[in-house]
């Protein structure tokens, strides 16, 4: 499997456990027991989804400038 590849199954897997963490904090906030971690558990889904996403969007770019 190539980089790009990868980077996208990734970005693919990162999108499931971002919309995880968002129901799990839906669930805290339903039942009045919102603990600062639960808000703070889709953090890190969505962080790595901004880098993975700017990566494949300046892919054509970049292939571009390569190009000449």
């Amino acid at each position: 499997m190539n980089w790009n590849k990868w980077i996208r199954q990734v970005h693919r897997w990162l999108a499931l456990a971002f919309t995880v963490a968002i129901i799990a904090n839906v669930a805290a906030m339903v039942q009045e027991k919102q603990a600062a971690w639960v808000g703070l558990l889709a953090l890190l889904p969505l962080i790595l989804l901004l880098l993975t996403g700017l990566y494949m969007f300046m892919l054509p770019y970049a292939a571009k400038w390569r190009s000449g």
